[in-house]
């Protein structure tokens, strides 16, 4: 099977005609792989430090959906079909792959099965599918600082699952618990608060 990074590539660049592409393209385009699949593709935009509006609530809300799936024991994901003509701008997408790419092919290049039972057994796939849950209801919150951080935990915690290999999903999961620390911080004292402490920290080092 060929490397996501490559594939994405292919799809999004070579075979797809349209000006958009829907949902229901992506989750063709998973195939077998499903949700480790689904969470790193839908994760992408919110994770990477280029302007990707209207993507976040959309994308997190199919995430939550796939996580609460991944938690209650399903191997195949399951959408609502009034979800699969969700349109999205081909050029977009485009230019979050090329962005992406990179990434994609660090983690690629590490990534092998390893502490399987983190991804496979019903325990593990309950863990990430709450810290996926949480961080997806994080990624739809309209304030700053909520969603990058909760996308990137994502990200790499699907790519561990998409893999069977656990060591990136335990990587991943960390990330998640900094996500959800941080947006705690912001919902409890506020955007400019967290932000101000954030300076003050990187002033200190």
């Amino acid at each position: 099977m060929a490397r996501l990074s490559a594939e994405l590539n292919h799809y999004f660049f070579e075979t797809v005609t349209t000006p958009q592409v829907t949902l229901k393209e992506i989750l063709t385009l998973a195939g077998e792989r499903t949700f480790g699949f689904l969470f790193v593709l839908l994760a992408l935009p919110s994770a990477l430090p280029i302007p990707a509006p209207g993507y976040s609530v959309p994308f997190g809300i199919v995430m939550l959906l796939l996580a609460v799936q991944l938690m209650v024991g399903r191997t195949r994901p399951w959408m609502p079909a009034a979800w699969n003509n969700k349109p999205f701008d081909l050029a977009t997408v485009q230019k979050i792959i090329t962005a992406g790419t990179p990434w994609l092919r660090r983690l690629e290049a590490v990534s092998r099965p390893r502490l399987t039972p983190v991804c496979a057994s019903p325990p593990g796939r309950v863990v990430i599918g709450v810290a996926i849950a949480l961080m997806s209801i994080s990624m739809m919150i309209p304030i700053p600082l909520t969603n990058t951080l909760p996308a990137i935990g994502i990200f790499v915690t699907g790519f561990g699952l998409l893999d069977d290999d656990g060591a990136i999903s335990l990587g991943g999961l960390v990330l998640c618990v900094m996500g959800g620390t941080l947006t705690t911080l912001i919902l409890l004292f506020g955007y400019e608060a967290v932000k101000a402490g954030i300076g003050l920290i990187r002033g200190g080092l």
